[in-house]
């Protein structure tokens, strides 16, 4: 159900469906434009959307469908189902020309490799069963230019090659004679032969029409020349006409028969016309989704609406001819919050947010792309009801008020959870505290029946409804204070303001009506004005402080974490030293005592000699010169220790000379950002993760930079050189099996990674999402793809992934 009735005129669809009435290449095409309707089935307005969806893709991608000679024969068909009819010869040649292009069409959508690129399309296409044995037919008798073959026919061959030797025939003779009157004096030096009844002629002057024997068929105005046909053409002639009146038989003999042949195939022939027809319909659709950006958003069976940057088409075409913007609308009605109240400025665009939701839902339910982001979600009601605009009517006695009224009661009536309903400026009409009421009372019974809708008004008893009423909500429609202007932008969650002594302050009203103005509205209701716009401020400023606070908090959260763990490293490398220190002492008291015992039992053994004496008294001497460095124990402790231990890496700063892990290449560090750091290495910026990284002393970094380079560090640098040189930041996978496509990716991605290449696109193709999810379901796994989102509308929209790198 739909109110009312003039509601395509009240939302401006009779506009869109003239646009794309403009965009048909024939009346096929213009006849299903005017069939548009609006529609409640799940399934047909989805396939409608798909086969848009699919031509645009077409438009945009291989733009070689056929686009010419969509001829309608329908009416043709139909008048040749009589028998005895026959088809007339410029008939013959559009019917030729449109089944070649309808053959185009079907071959142009036939499967590639058991894959339909185009599915929806494909269906209609199969639906077609026309034999091509009509074109040779018609190729048997018509030539290249339209005309009918000599061979169309035996006698048709026979009555052509007749007619020439008589016309040439005739033309000889009339030359002759023409040459004679002219060496004679009879005619003027430049007459030609002329054509006077359909017959060939000559003029001759008064004075000499009896020269030539032959038969007047005219003279001129004045009665100075005379247009004889001498006698002896006239019989070759009356030849040529009974020929030429032979080859019309002929022709229609011709022309009967071939109607004969393709009488049976009238409805297979109308069918296929109705398919040409339904390709200039949708191919219109899909030229004007282009030129206000329409899309096929999320779509399902539910009653909600969740969309992204919504943009009123013909608002948005209007200020693209202006080269202005557009503000998008972004607006969401679900279950627990269905009934929108907006608010706000007069002139501040209340009711185009109202026509916008209006406009494209009922766009949407006819199978029309809409103009807003591909992430918006979308669904199906049964009633669409507005109350826009004045509908007084001086035939019924209806005044403005009562008519909203009476639509009020409709609507009430016919309300239910499938139900949306756009109402403008609620309530207004009467003297406002009662009106204002009414208007409470049919909001709280259209809420209780769950149906979902977006209202404007200044009343303030219905701003507050969303305060106490589960399923209402406010928005607000914003207003520049500082610049008092409007800015077209709604935001939904708070009431707005009407700024009406603001606005009254700007077109420069007196100030002293304005001040007794604010006088009698009273304090009240100025405070509750200001104190709306107010909330909004601070509402903002305490977003931004917590904003502010969460990079803080988090800032300091990180670094507490890297001091608490460095501290831990710290005292467990202490603990591990003392422990190893205490280790080496024992054994070095062990080994001190065995010194010393060997010694003795030397000196026993050798009676003590005086060459084993002072061997024994060298030992202990080497041994105590070992000992004479009192930090031999801790330094030999930390050697072990870094033996057992894992090395640390040092922190790693902007300035610090580093090396990239299991590699010689030296770089300075430029700059450290997300984890990342970007190196200056022989004159080559390069960007890598710091964990790849090593921080190595100035010291050793001076050496190694003097030290001259290697062939492979060159090898490498060339190698990177020619690669940056040579990379393309797009790919194109389209056709590509996923892991065919998949391995392109992941090579392509690595090489754009080294090469610190930022911005990517690859173009994979819509077709049935295979190549898109796989694609992202990679890039989604890689830590330096920062965001990947779709291509713009009319660059590719979702066949084509923009890739951003870290």
């Amino acid at each position: 159900m739909i109110y009312p009735a003039n509601i395509e005129q009240k939302l401006g669809f009779d506009t869109i469906r003239q646009f794309i009435a403009n965009e048909c290449i024939s009346g096929l095409g213009k006849n299903l434009v005017a069939g548009i309707s609006f529609k409640q089935n799940y399934s047909e307005i989805n396939t409608l959307l798909n086969q848009t969806d699919e031509f645009l893709q077409i438009l945009l991608f291989d733009n070689f469908f056929p686009s010419q000679d969509y001829y309608d024969l329908t009416p043709e068909i139909d008048r040749i189902r009589l028998q005895g009819t026959f088809i007339e010869i410029q008939s013959l040649v559009e019917l030729r020309l449109s089944l070649a292009t309808i053959f185009d069409c079907i071959k142009f959508l036939q499967p590639v490799d058991e894959e339909t690129k185009y599915p929806e399309l494909f269906n209609l296409a199969a639906k077609v069963n026309l034999n091509e044995v009509i074109l040779d037919a018609i190729d048997r008798i018509l030539d290249e230019k339209g005309f009918i073959k000599d061979d169309a026919s035996a006698d048709l061959r026979k009555i052509r090659k007749e007619l020439r030797l008589k016309t040439a025939n005739a033309e000889k003779k009339l030359i002759q004679t023409l040459s004679i009157a002219k060496k004679e004096g009879w005619t003027g030096e430049d007459v030609t032969v002329t054509i006077r009844n359909g017959r060939a002629v000559i003029p001759v002057t008064a004075t000499n029409k009896r020269k030539i024997k032959g038969f007047v068929h005219d003279a001129s105005a004045t009665g100075q020349t005379y247009y004889i046909e001498p006698e002896e053409v006239f019989e070759l002639n009356n030849d040529i006409r009974e020929l030429e009146h032979d080859e019309r038989l002929e022709i229609v003999k011709i022309l009967t028969e071939f109607t004969d042949f393709l009488r049976p195939y009238s409805q297979e022939l109308k069918n296929a016309y109705y398919f040409l027809a339904q390709m200039d319909f949708i191919r219109a659709k899909g030229k004007f989704a282009i030129k206000i950006e329409g899309i096929k958003p999320l779509f399902n069976r539910n009653a909600q609406l969740d969309w992204y940057l919504a943009k009123h088409p013909l608002l948005f075409l209007s200020h693209q001819a202006q080269k202005k913007t557009i503000e998008p609308l972004n607006i969401k009605l679900d279950n627990k919050k269905r009934i929108l109240i907006i608010s706000g400025p007069n002139a501040g665009g209340k009711s185009v947010c109202l026509k916008t939701v209006g406009l494209l839902q009922y766009m949407l339910q006819c199978g029309l792309l809409v103009p807003m982001k591909q992430t918006s979600e979308t669904g199906i009601f049964e009633k669409l009801f507005i109350d826009i605009g004045d509908e007084q009517s001086i035939e019924n006695d209806l005044s403005t008020y009562s008519s909203h009224l009476l639509n009020m009661k409709t609507l009430a009536a016919n309300a239910s959870q499938k139900t949306l309903f756009l109402i403008d400026e609620f309530g207004t009409g009467t003297e406002p505290q009662l009106g204002g009421a009414i208007a409470e009372a049919i909001l709280e019974e259209l809420n209780n029946k769950k149906a979902f809708g977006v209202v404007t008004t200044h009343y303030s008893n219905l701003k507050l409804m969303a305060d106490t009423n589960e399923g209402i909500v406010n928005g607000a429609m914003l207003y520049d204070t500082t610049n008092m202007h409007p800015l077209y932008k709604l935001k939904i969650g708070k009431p707005g303001s009407s700024f009406a002594f603001e606005i009254a302050q700007n077109i420069g009203l007196q100030p002293e009506i304005l001040e007794k103005a604010r006088t009698k509205s009273g304090k009240s209701h100025l405070d509750f004005e200001q104190q709306l716009q107010q909330l909004e401020v601070d509402k903002d400023e305490i977003k931004r402080k917590q904003q502010e606070l969460k990079v803080a908090d988090d800032f300091l959260s990180e670094m507490i974490d890297k001091y608490t763990n460095l501290n831990t490293k710290l005292e467990n490398s202490k603990s591990i030293i003392i422990r190893q220190a205490k280790e080496d002492a024992k054994e070095l008291i062990n080994q001190s005592n065995r010194i010393i015992e060997n010694a003795v039992r030397m000196i026993k053994e050798s009676n003590a000699e005086k060459e084993v004496t002072q061997e024994a008294r060298e030992n202990i001497q080497h041994f105590k010169e070992k000992l004479e460095n009192p930090n031999q124990i801790i330094k030999k402790a930390k050697q072990k220790t870094l033996q057992t231990e894992p090395k640390e890496r040092l922190p790693i700063f902007i300035g610090d000379y580093v090396r990239i892990i299991g590699q010689q290449t030296l770089g300075e560090v430029e700059s450290i950002k997300n984890d990342k750091a970007v190196l200056l290495a022989n004159s080559i910026r390069v960007t890598l993760p710091l964990n790849q990284l090593e921080k190595v002393s100035k010291s050793e970094a001076k050496q190694k930079m003097k030290s001259p380079k290697t062939s492979t560090y060159g090898n490498i640098m060339s190698n990177i050189n020619e690669k940056a040189s040579k990379f393309n930041p797009s790919i194109d996978v389209r056709g590509k099996r996923a892991d065919e496509a998949l391995v392109l990716v992941k090579q392509w991605v690595d090489e754009a990674i080294l090469l610190s290449v930022y911005e990517l696109s690859i173009l994979h193709g819509k077709g049935n999402g295979i190549l898109r999810h796989v694609i992202r379901e990679y890039l989604s796994g890689i830590p330096e793809v920062k965001s990947y989102k779709d291509e713009h509308i009319e660059r590719g929209g979702d066949g084509k992934t923009l890739v951003s790198l870290k």
